[in-house]
């Protein structure tokens, strides 16, 4: 490879000559000079035309190589990237059969709902063909014989219907009477409310037993007295809380009140400190 560069280079082969040829010239225009300085000088030109000539050489297979690494380098990157533009096109050519597929499968949808819409299904009314009228004469009376008379007469066509709704009227009558018996037989719920009273007395010497046994008297219809105790409200004063049942519908808290407070010896005040329905 270096040989062949330096076919194609231009290098100055012969340029000893020239210079033999000038330094001749120059000679014979200054003078003869002695023949050492004249030898010492042809041996220092000669070896600086071999070092020019090694330096030149060194420079031309430097740049050859260097030459030789740089295209190559070159060509082998544009055929990575030709590779990779063809990938990327292959890529985008798939994309592309995609979108047009599904591109066709929409269009073909969109036909067939536009074929099957109503207003594509609605075309212009056919004009029918009217025939002219034709005159219809009416059936022949037929005569009934008075032996089809009697016939008709014998059958009855309402006699069932009035017997079904006979039975029907029973049934419905028997049912009716079943439920207002059970209905009678079941038990009334009876609305409740549980009661807690605050019976005060007057001052501290109120006897709270005589108090009790006063309030405990009250007997009503719908009336169930409970527990009781003594709470103190200062002073040395007790109030009495006595809880009680009452059924609403016989017993208000009105007229409870009014029983309680009849005991004026003994009661001050009565107040309702609870009420709960049950």
């Amino acid at each position: 490879m270096a040989t062949n560069f330096l076919v194609h280079e231009k290098i100055w082969f012969d340029k000893f000559k020239y210079d033999d040829a000038e330094r001749k010239f120059y000679e014979q225009m200054n003078g003869p000079v002695a023949g050492s300085s004249g030898q010492e000088n042809g041996a220092s030109v000669i070896l600086r035309d071999i070092a020019r000539a090694r330096e030149n050489i060194q420079k031309s297979l430097a740049g050859s190589s260097g030459a030789s690494s740089g295209p190559g380098g070159d060509h082998s990157e544009l055929i990575m990237r030709m590779a990779s533009l063809e990938v990327e096109n292959q890529s985008l050519r798939r994309v592309v059969q995609d979108l047009q597929q599904a591109f066709s499968k929409l269009e073909a949808r969109l036909s067939t709902l536009e074929r099957s819409s109503p207003t594509h299904r609605a075309t212009a009314p056919q004009t029918q063909h009217v025939s002219p009228m034709r005159q219809v004469e009416p059936p022949a009376q037929k005569v009934a014989t008075p032996a089809e008379d009697d016939e008709d007469n014998d059958i009855d066509l309402f006699g069932s219907d009035e017997e079904e709704d006979k039975e029907a009227a029973r049934l419905r009558e028997e049912r009716l009477r079943q439920y207002t018996e059970k209905k009678a037989k079941k038990p009334a719920l009876v609305a409740k409310s549980s009661i807690l009273l605050d019976v005060k007395p007057w001052d501290d010497e109120t006897d709270m037993a005589r108090l009790e046994a006063c309030v405990r008297s009250i007997q009503l219809d719908g009336l169930t007295w409970g527990g009781s105790k003594l709470v103190p409200v200062g002073y040395g004063i007790h109030k009495l809380q006595i809880q009680c049942v009452v059924e609403d519908d016989k017993v208000g808290t009105d007229l409870l009140e009014e029983e309680v407070t009849k005991f004026q010896e003994h009661v001050q005040s009565v107040d309702i400190a609870a009420f709960n329905k049950i």
